[in-house]
C-alpha cells in the first residue's frame, strides 16, 4: 500500500468499493490496522461486505467533519475528497495516493504525502490471488469473455460502466 501502516493504526481508504481500494483495505487489515472504507453514499451498502471496520460516505461533508484523526489515508480518488481528508491526518501521519498529491498538500507540511506505485512482486500477487480464491478478497468482475472476444471487452470498457473485464484463455 505504501503507507507503512502498522497494527493498531487507523487508516481511511478512499474509493474502497473499487478494486484498488478493496486491495488497499485487504492489505491494511492484514497488517492489523483499523480500516475505514471511504465510499460514495450510493456505495455504502455495497461496501459493507469488503471487510473494513467502518464505512463512511466521503461525499457527505458532515460525515467528514466528524471523522477522528487518522494515522493514514490510502487515496484512490484525489480531487476535493483528498483535499478534505488531508486535514484529518495526524501530524506525522501519511497520505498515500495512487493519483498524486492533493492540491493543498503544501498546506500540511507535517504530513508525509507519498505516491504509491504498483511494484512487480510475485509473492504478493500469489498471496492476493490465494485470498481471492479463498474469498477473503473479492474483486468484482463486470464481464467475463473468451480471449477471442477481447475487442468486445475493450469496446465495453471504452464506453464506460462495464466494470472490470476478465479475459479467459480457452484451454480446449
Amino acid at each position: 500500500m505504501g503507507t507503512g501502516i502498522q497494527s493498531g493504526q487507523t487508516v481511511l481508504v478512499t474509493g474502497a468499493a473499487g478494486n484498488v481500494g478493496r486491495s488497499a483495505v485487504f492489505t491494511a487489515k492484514e497488517r492489523g490496522a483499523k480500516v475505514i472504507a471511504g465510499v460514495l453514499k450510493t456505495q455504502i451498502q455495497k461496501a459493507a461486505s469488503i471487510g473494513a471496520d467502518q464505512v463512511v460516505a466521503t461525499d457527505d461533508d458532515s460525515v467528514l467533519a466528524n471523522l477522528r484523526s487518522l494515522d493514514a489515508v490510502a487515496d484512490t480518488v484525489n480531487g476535493a475528497t483528498a483535499q478534505k481528508l488531508l486535514s484529518k491526518v495526524k501530524k506525522g501521519g501519511v497520505f498515500a495516493s495512487v493519483l498524486g498529491a492533493p492540491q493543498n498538500a503544501k498546506d500540511y507540511p507535517d504530513i508525509k504525502v507519498v505516491p504509491v506505485y504498483a511494484q512487480p512482486d510475485p509473492k504478493t500477487l500469489a498471496h492476493m490471488a490465494q485470498a481471492v480464491k479463498e474469498g477473503r478478497l473479492v474483486i468484482p468482475i463486470g464481464m467475463k469473455l473468451p480471449l477471442k472476444d477481447a475487442a468486445k471487452g475493450h469496446a465495453a470498457v471504452a464506453k464506460g460502466g462495464a466494470g472490470k473485464v476478465l479475459l479467459v484463455v480457452n484451454a480446449n
